[in-house]
């Protein structure tokens, strides 16, 4: 199902999403000062392509301790990318979604459109990993008291 509902994604549009976060980071990457947004933006370019049965989640849930990307630092990076890249690439998101919702067979690209344009908005200190393991860490977490 996964590969079914990922094959349409990318030829209904979600090539485009996609081609804007590589563009992105392409732009982030020249820069230079941009380069740890660009690698996040390449990352989440990537599953913008096929969002199907990955999520995005964050790295300090996952491995339960902070990183630089999850402390201070992270915070002060999403907010600069927020800024300048991630609005932008979360109103397309949204617009994309309206989009899709428009026909029934389109809501659940809509709901992914939706995740995404969370995603755009604070992505530094995220990881992409399969659904399977997100939900592994999410209840495990649940059992440890954390997240």
């Amino acid at each position: 199902m996964r590969t079914i509902g990922n094959f349409f994604w990318f030829i209904l549009g979600g090539v485009v999403m996609g081609l804007a976060w590589w563009l992105a980071g392409l732009i982030a990457f020249l820069t230079i000062v941009g380069i740890p947004w660009a690698k996040a933006c390449f990352v989440i370019g990537q599953f913008s392509f096929f969002p199907f049965g990955k999520e995005a989640i964050s790295r300090k849930e996952l491995h339960q301790e902070d990183d630089i990307g999850t402390g201070l630092l992270g915070t002060i990076g999403n907010v600069i990318w927020f800024v300048f890249a991630g609005i932008w690439l979360a109103i397309g998101h949204i617009m994309s979604a309206l989009a899709c919702f428009v026909t029934i067979i389109g809501i659940p690209f809509g709901i992914q459109h939706l995740k995404l344009a969370v995603v755009a908005l604070a992505p530094i200190g995220m990881t992409i990993v399969s659904s399977e393991a997100a939900v592994i860490t999410r209840s495990a977490n649940r059992g440890r008291g954390g997240w």
